[in-house]
């Protein structure tokens, strides 16, 4: 079955050993437990668990896009107090 989801799903993608067995990541086995929900639970088509895990990864992506700007922001604002705290310092 995981060589079939292998072929139906794009981001089921394990890596290969040498010797071609199959090295399952933590993340490779967060996909399959997510195919098996779509399939067996939701009762989805394999088109429809693809499109569904598809737009659960880009939700994923966004809110990690969303983090990222979050984090620069509050870099900005860091380095802006430590910048007023310098030319505080220095007026004393």
């Amino acid at each position: 079955m995981l060589r079939f989801w292998e072929t139906a799903f794009t981001d089921l993608n394990p890596k290969k050993s040498k010797s071609g067995q199959r090295l399952y990541s933590k993340e490779d086995l967060e996909v399959v437990k997510q195919i098996k929900q779509l399939l067996y639970n939701e009762k989805l088509t394999i088109d429809g668990a693809r499109k569904r895990l598809g737009e659960r990864i880009n939700n994923l992506e966004a809110m990690g896009d969303e983090n990222s700007r979050q984090v620069e922001r509050l870099k900005q604002i860091i380095q802006h107090a430590v910048a007023q705290l310098q030319d505080l310092r220095n007026t004393m």
